[in-house]
């Protein structure tokens, strides 16, 4: 019997411990990989401040001196990306129901003629608050801008516009969320954050745990192809990702509060894909790891950049313009815009469409690349 301790002998096993991790190379890279990841997407992704929100002129008048100024200076303050002109309130309205815009900044007819005339005219800036950490600042620059723009064109024979009752107003509509509740962008993004969470990991350890349970051997034994098992690993859990929806839209309605404007089929239609499409990363990160460890490794390197370059936790339009390619290529992105549309907008399939395409074919590469990596020997 040992009583005695060793440095030796500890030594020797810690040797042991790194000839081990040198040689499970996924595991040692996850180490690193991690924590160098946490690094870069707070180091430059997250951003506070979103500048640069698409925009929307819904111009009644035409321009003149005094729109042209107002709209120069918001494209100054870079907040404001201004996109293009529509000319019909049923497309701006799209345009903020689809996310396309964040603003839409509405010029009414004979504006200019009120103006000069002394009829107090009004222009009204409309902003899609589904999440009013996004647009608050942004508003509060449109404000001041709008202030500066008057004084500053009230001047010499104009300056009775600015005497009488300021000349004109500027109108903020916050959209959806006038009384800036966070719950309203918080609760349903939950939704998509928990599928992706619990989903991906479930899934990512049911071909590992085929191997280490010694079943796996039953498994390539079944006249079955390789589509027809990924398939089968994925439906169980189906049904648990629709169980855990309703469970969650109902806290979301009974206990925050939290509104349901929007069809309850199509959101469990589109909520059905993402269900889907999360299972499908799972299944391909367990045909890939060794073991469970691996596999729970894996599941946690791919849910850290889907919660914070998914908008979830930051405002999207503030992250640098690669972080948003990447969060674009994520479902979950996607289906923050889904949920927060039909619950929060009422908005229909056809101001989703292209969300739900993009995770049909983040789905479609998704199940390739399992397939193609689907083992059927233990080789």
């Amino acid at each position: 019997m040992i009583n005695r301790f060793s440095f030796s002998r500890t030594a020797a096993v810690a040797v042991k411990e790194f000839i081990q991790m040198k040689r499970d190379k996924i595991t040692l890279g996850m180490m690193i990989g991690i924590p160098l990841l946490q690094l870069l997407l707070f180091g430059f992704a997250i951003n506070s401040d979103p500048k640069h929100l698409p925009t929307i002129i819904y111009n009644g008048d035409s321009y003149n001196s005094f729109t042209m100024r107002f709209v120069s200076a918001l494209k100054n303050s870079e907040y404001f990306d201004l996109k293009r002109d529509v000319f019909s309130a049923d497309k701006a309205e799209h345009a903020l129901l689809s996310g396309k815009a964040d603003f839409v900044l509405s010029i009414p007819p004979g504006f200019y003629r009120k103006l000069l005339s002394g009829k107090h005219p009004k222009i009204l800036l409309e902003a899609n608050s589904v999440d009013p950490q996004t647009v608050g600042a942004a508003i509060s620059v449109a404000n001041t801008a709008f202030e500066n723009t008057l004084q500053e064109y009230s001047k010499g024979s104009l300056s009775y516009l600015y005497r009488k009752n300021k000349g004109a107003d500027f109108v903020v509509h916050r959209n959806f969320n006038p009384n800036k509740i966070m719950q309203y962008s918080t609760v349903p993004s939950l939704l998509g954050v928990i599928l992706t969470l619990t989903l991906v990991m479930i899934t990512s350890l049911s071909m590992t745990r085929e191997t280490e349970r010694g079943t796996m051997e039953n498994l390539l034994c079944m006249p079955v192809t390789p589509i027809e098992v990924l398939l089968g690993k994925i439906v169980p859990y189906i049904l648990m990702g629709l169980i855990q929806m309703v469970l969650i839209l109902v806290a979301g309605r009974y206990i925050f509060d939290v509104p349901l404007k929007g069809n309850v089929a199509l959101l469990f239609g589109l909520g059905f894909v993402f269900i889907v499409a999360s299972l499908a990363v799972g299944i391909v990160f367990s045909t890939i790891a060794k073991n469970q460890l691996q596999a729970v490794m894996m599941s946690m390197f791919f849910f850290l950049p889907s919660i914070m370059l998914s908008g979830f936790m930051f405002p999207f339009k503030a992250m640098p313009f690669w972080a948003q390619y990447i969060g674009t290529c994520l479902p979950l992105t996607h289906f923050n815009i889904i949920i927060r549309g039909i619950m929060i907008k009422g908005a229909g399939f056809g101001d989703l469409h292209v969300h739900l395409y993009c995770i049909l074919a983040f789905f479609v590469v998704v199940m390739f690349i399992g397939i193609f990596r689907y083992r059927r020997t233990l080789d």
